[in-house]
């Protein structure tokens, strides 16, 4: 296993720890840069208008078209080291 995918990994079990829960922006980011360094880019279909939650989870993601997994992954452990 690669030094990187440890130090992810290491960040995703602290991202669960974390001193106070991050505001809702700072959430979707780290899932969608979870979303992109472990799937890829988004698939499908945005979610309708009634679905807030999933529009917002499905356009954070789509933010972050193009990244590979190496990047999202070395962004990820930073924004996770920065709230710890």
């Amino acid at each position: 296993m690669s030094d990187l995918q440890t130090r992810f990994e290491a960040a995703v079990a602290n991202s669960k720890n974390l001193s106070e829960r991050p505001d809702n922006p700072t959430l979707l980011k780290i899932y969608a840069l979870y979303k992109q360094a472990t799937t890829g880019d988004v698939e499908g279909d945005r979610p309708g208008f009634s679905d807030f939650v999933g529009r917002a989870k499905w356009d954070a993601w789509n933010g972050l078209k193009g990244k590979t997994a190496e990047e999202a992954m070395q962004l990820y452990i930073d924004l996770i080291e920065s709230l710890s």
